[in-house]
C-alpha cells in the first residue's frame, strides 16, 4: 500500500495558453483541486514554496482552507525555505494550519533551493550568522522550530500579564500535539537523508538529486532512502518513519493527453550542473497505461517509499489534473499493488 498525492508548484501566467493567469486564480484552483483529489481517491495535496516568483508562496493560509474545505486527505509543503522562516511565527501557522485540519498537517521544509533573485532571505531580514552560511543558518532555524514544536515552556511570563497565565514557562501557542512527528526533510543528496534521520524527520525526496554517481536516478535515490532507514535506526528513534518521492506520470489515455504529453515518452534521466555541482533529474514517465505499469514496476525509489506525490501540470487546470490523479490513482496504483 502507498498514499498517492499530487504536488503542485502553482504556477501562474497571464497567458491565454494557461488556466491560471493569476494568483488568484492558482489559490482557488489549488483548493478545488484538493478537494477533487479526495473525492477520487487520492491520500495528499501538496506545494511547493517559491519566493519572488509567479508561484505559490506562503503556504499557511492555503492549507487552513484546504483543510477546512477537506476531511480526509493529508495537506503539506514540498518544500518550505527555512532560510526565510521565523521559526516561532512558522509554528504558530504550523499549530493554527494542523489543527484547523484535525492534525493532516505534513510539512515538508528543507535549506532551500536555487532562487529567483540574488539571497533573497536577506530582504525577508535574515543574515547568516558570522562565521556561517545560507545553509547553516536554514539548519539553525529548523532546529529552533522542531524544539518550539515539542510544546514544551521556554518563555518567561510576564508578573502583570494581560491575560492570566499558566503556571511556568510558557509555550508557542495554538500548539497541536503530534505535529512534529509530521515533519519532513526534503534531501538533496544522501548525506542530507542521513542528518535527516539523525534529527527524526521523515525524508521528502524529488525528482532532482543534487549528486551523480552514474547509476540511474530511480536506483540512486533508492540508496538515499537505504541509507535514510539505516540512520534512522541507528538514531533509536521509537517510530517508524515516513518517505515519500516524487514523480512526474502522465498516462496517455485520450488524445488530448497524447497531444500534451505523447513527446515525453520514451526520455530518460538528464544529468546537468545546479548550484555549481553536478546533479541527476529522474525521467517523466509518460505512455499507454500497459507501459507505465511495467516502467513503475521497474522504479526502485518508489518500491522503497512509503509515499508517492505526482507532480501535476497546474496551469493546465483542475479538471485536467484530476483526469491524471484519477488514472494513476485508480488504473495504475491497483495493476502496481499500490493500492
Amino acid at each position: 500500500m502507498k498514499k498517492i498525492g499530487f504536488l503542485s508548484f502553482g504556477h501562474w501566467m497571464p497567458s491565454p495558453q494557461s488556466q491560471t493567469r493569476s494568483a488568484s486564480d492558482v489559490l482557488l484552483q489549488s483548493i478545488d483541486l484538493a478537494v477533487a483529489a479526495e473525492e477520487i481517491g487520492a491520500d495528499g495535496a501538496y506545494f511547493r514554496v517559491h519566493h519572488f516568483a509567479n508561484q505559490l508562496a506562503s503556504p499557511f493560509p492555503l492549507l487552513a482552507a484546504v483543510g477546512a474545505r477537506t476531511s480526509r486527505i493529508e495537506i503539506g509543503t514540498g518544500v518550505i525555505d527555512m532560510r526565510y522562516e521565523n521559526p516561532l511565527y512558522m509554528a504558530e501557522d504550523a499549530g493554527s494550519a494542523d489543527l484547523i485540519s484535525g492534525g493532516r498537517l505534513q510539512l515538508g521544509i528543507s535549506r532551500g533551493s536555487p532562487e529567483q533573485v540574488v539571497d533573497g532571505f536577506r530582504y525577508f531580514g535574515y543574515e547568516p550568522a558570522e562565521g556561517s552560511d545560507h545553509a547553516d543558518m536554514a539548519r539553525e532555524h529548523t532546529r529552533l522550530f522542531l524544539d518550539v514544536l515539542r510544546g514544551e515552556g521556554f518563555a518567561q511570563p510576564n508578573s502583570r500579564p494581560m491575560f492570566p497565565n499558566p503556571p511556568g514557562l510558557l509555550r508557542i501557542e495554538p500548539h497541536s500535539a503530534g505535529l512534529r512527528e509530521r515533519i519532513w526533510w526534503g534531501a538533496g543528496t544522501r548525506a542530507t537523508a542521513e542528518w535527516a534521520a539523525a534529527r527524526g524527520m521523515n525524508l521528502m525526496s524529488s525528482t532532482l538529486l543534487s549528486e551523480d554517481t552514474g547509476v540511474p536516478f530511480h536506483q540512486l535515490q533508492a540508496e538515499q532512502i537505504l541509507r535514510f532507514r539505516k540512520a534512522w535506526a541507528d538514531a533509536g528513534h521509537p517510530r517508524e518513519p515516513r518517505v515519500s518521492v516524487s514523480r512526474s506520470i502522465f498516462p496517455i489515455v485520450n488524445d488530448l493527453d497524447r497531444a500534451y504529453f505523447g513527446r515525453e515518452s520514451g526520455r530518460g534521466d538528464q544529468v546537468g550542473f545546479l548550484d555549481g555541482g553536478k546533479a541527476r533529474f529522474g525521467k517523466t514517465y509518460a505512455g499507454e497505461p500497459d507501459t507505465l505499469i511495467r516502467q513503475l514496476a521497474q522504479d526502485q525509489a518508489i518500491a522503497a517509499a512509503d509515499s508517492l506525490l505526482l507532480t501535476i501540470p497546474n496551469q493546465l487546470g483542475v479538471d485536467y489534473c484530476a483526469h491524471v490523479l484519477d488514472v494513476v490513482v485508480n488504473q495504475l496504483a491497483p495493476e502496481l499493488g499500490w493500492r
